[in-house]
């Protein structure tokens, strides 16, 4: 090999916590507490500082800036970098970068395009400046609490004192640092990334907005768990090859919960303990929904539908291996399990976590621009894996839609569960012939938006893009377009209605046969003033009701464009005219749906999360379960 092809590796190794460092003082789990994660590579500076993240070491509470990691010195470069330890600054930021880029990583290779931050709005006027990077704080709070700030574009983790209300379980007083916990700053970075994909799911304008941004952050950190091979070999050995058993796997955050005196994980997707700490399996409840509104409680369910489905799908893909074990009675013999045997469950319980944490993350793609609902957060994982596997051979969608049933998450648009049924459906009226000039507009999506392209360039390209759609198809053609996008006219039947191009980006996907499937997501969204009649006007100032009781409300449409054609293959609706909608909306915000939501966020118009919203929904989470 010549030097050229050898001067840029593939990957920096870094030395993390696999769980948190709680594993790491248990002798049960001390053996897989650390790993080494492979880190696509980077030029960094001292922070570390790349081209996503940019870790910044203060300490507001104490008044302490710590110095700098440097992870391109030659002795962290040999030695992976730092030894895992709570006790030194430089691994905290160590950490927080590798979990946070694995994390990015992972999202980028199931959406088959660089991951963008959510841009930052100007001061002055409706203009958004470009965000190179994350900022990752690992002390920025003394509390136990840690959050994405959508306004600063920030990661904040948090520190505290331990809790001494069950002693034995964690040593009182000791300090718990939320940025050792590998759950936790995956969770948070999802977070982020999500916004980036959706900004407008920000806005709790029904009980599962919100929800589904905590569900999502909890399936990311949770199906990582799959790709640490120590950890998971160590719990196929452990529960016998049994997932549906109480296991670390399926488990989020076990230190934080325990120095907060939850006697356990923070959450957990497959039970749970009870006062005695004995565990037990959670029984699925189809009328759970209409009982939890706070957002992680309701967001648990919905992770619970979705774990559930993994271990069908595990179940099913190792039947055979536990039939060939048994000699054909599936019943495994006492004792501890075959190391070739661990080996092959693990394997096709990692294969199969991937497979569904990719279902999860492509299903973004396939959602509508606003006011999400569970319910369509099926549709599009059906839809999305029906698009490029059409052949469903070893049931990865049924074990969906069951495991959604068991929990009464339904869409409320469809007759039946069947897969025609929820399989987002092309337009019910046809575009006026523009293929032509759309495919001449997303034309740099394809050469532009790849895993290779310069960030700042793509956001470029798509911000002119997006300008470049609204112009060439919509201030002409509203009568036409405007029905099949959900959108209106005009909202007094004379001056035209306002409405915007929210975002365009490119969806690349690689089929099992090898075929990449490239289409293009557009997203148009259009608000109004709601008044309690029904009476919708244009907002001329976010900030001024047109009337005292006027609620600000949106629609629109997300178009899956096929990139080859021009042809609308899909068009998901929010109907900005949807009269059941504006009813449902004003029930929340006016806290008829889940009370102590809705009296979070302030006013009913508008309802959009204004300073650190993740900070206040964890606070309050804390708060309902007395801690």
């Amino acid at each position: 090999m010549s030097e050229a092809a050898a001067s840029k590796p593939v990957a920096r190794r870094l030395r993390v916590y696999s769980l948190d460092p709680q594993a790491a003082t248990a002798l049960e789990t001390a053996p897989i507490s650390h790993m080494t994660a492979a880190v696509p590579w980077e030029p960094l500076s001292p922070g570390p500082i790349g081209e996503y993240l940019e870790v910044v070491d203060c300490d507001p509470a104490s008044g302490c800036f710590y110095a700098p990691v440097d992870l391109n010195t030659p002795a962290l470069l040999a030695q992976d970098g730092l030894e895992p330890s709570e006790g030194t600054p430089g691994f905290h930021q160590q950490m927080v970068y590798a979990v946070a880029s694995t994390t990015i990583h992972s999202f980028e290779s199931a959406l088959g395009r660089r991951a963008l931050w959510a841009p930052r709005k100007l001061p002055v006027g409706e203009d958004e400046e470009y965000v190179p990077r994350l900022r990752i704080y690992p002390h920025a709070l003394r509390e136990a609490n840690s959050y994405y700030d959508p306004q600063k574009k920030a990661l904040l983790f948090g520190y505290f004192p331990a809790t001494d209300a069950r002693p034995g379980t964690y040593l009182p007083g000791g300090m718990a640092f939320c940025c050792l916990s590998h759950d936790v700053i995956a969770h948070e970075t999802t977070h982020a990334l999500l916004d980036g994909v959706h900004r407008r799911f920000l806005e709790a304008t029904n009980p599962d907005v919100l929800a589904y941004h905590e569900a999502f952050a909890d399936m990311v950190a949770l199906f990582q768990h799959f790709s640490f091979p120590e950890v998971l070999r160590d719990q196929i050995g452990r529960t016998r090859g049994d997932l549906a058993s109480e296991n670390l796997l399926g488990q989020l955050a076990q230190e934080f919960g325990i120095a907060t005196g939850m006697g356990g994980a923070l959450r957990d997707a497959l039970g749970g303990k009870d006062e005695s700490g004995k565990w037990t399996p959670a029984v699925p409840d189809p009328k759970g929904l209409s009982t939890t509104y706070e957002c992680h409680a309701r967001g648990s369910i919905l992770v619970a539908a979705v774990f559930e489905a993994f271990v069908s799908i595990y179940k099913a893909r190792v039947a055979d291996l536990l039939r060939i074990a048994t000699g054909g009675t599936g019943v495994l013999p006492q004792g501890a399990l075959h190391p070739d045997l661990v080996n092959r469950l693990a394997m096709e319980a990692a294969k199969a976590a991937r497979h569904v944490l990719t279902m999860c993350v492509r299903a973004v793609d396939y959602l509508p621009p606003v006011d999400l609902t569970f319910g369509e957060y099926l549709r599009a994982l059906i839809t999305a894996d029906y698009d490029l596997v059409p052949d469903d051979d070893l049931g990865y969608r049924a074990a969906f839609i069951d495991s959604f049933r068991r929990r009464g998450i339904y869409p409320k648009d469809v007759r039946t569960l069947s897969l025609d049924s929820l399989l987002w459906r092309p337009p019910d009226r046809a575009f006026p012939g523009q293929a032509e000039k759309f495919l001449q507009a997303v034309a740099p999506l394809r050469t532009k938006w790849t895993l290779e392209g310069h960030r700042g360039e793509i956001y470029k390209r798509a911000e002119g893009i997006r300008r470049q759609l609204h112009q060439a198809y919509f201030p002409d053609n509203m009568e036409a377009f405007a029905p099949a996008l959900g959108l209106v006219p005009a909202f007094d039947g004379a001056t035209p209605a306002r409405f915007e191009v929210h975002s365009v980006r490119p969806a690349r996907r690689i089929g099992p046969d090898g075929q990449t499937r490239f289409d293009v997501i557009v997203e148009v969204t259009q608000r109004c003033w709601v008044d309690p009649s029904g009476k919708m006007s244009p907002v001329l100032d976010e900030n001024s009701p047109s009337s005292p009781d006027a609620m600000m409300f949106r629609g629109g449409c997300t178009m899956v464009v096929n990139g080859d054609t021009g042809e609308v293959r899909y068009t998901i609706l929010k109907r900005i005219d949807s009269k059941a909608r504006q009813a449902l909306q004003r029930q929340y915000l006016s806290g008829q749906l889940g009370a102590a939501a809705a009296s979070s966020y302030g006013a009913l118009a508008p309802p959009v999360l204004g300073g650190e919203p993740f900070a206040d929904l964890h606070r309050q989470a804390r708060e309902e379960v007395s801690i």
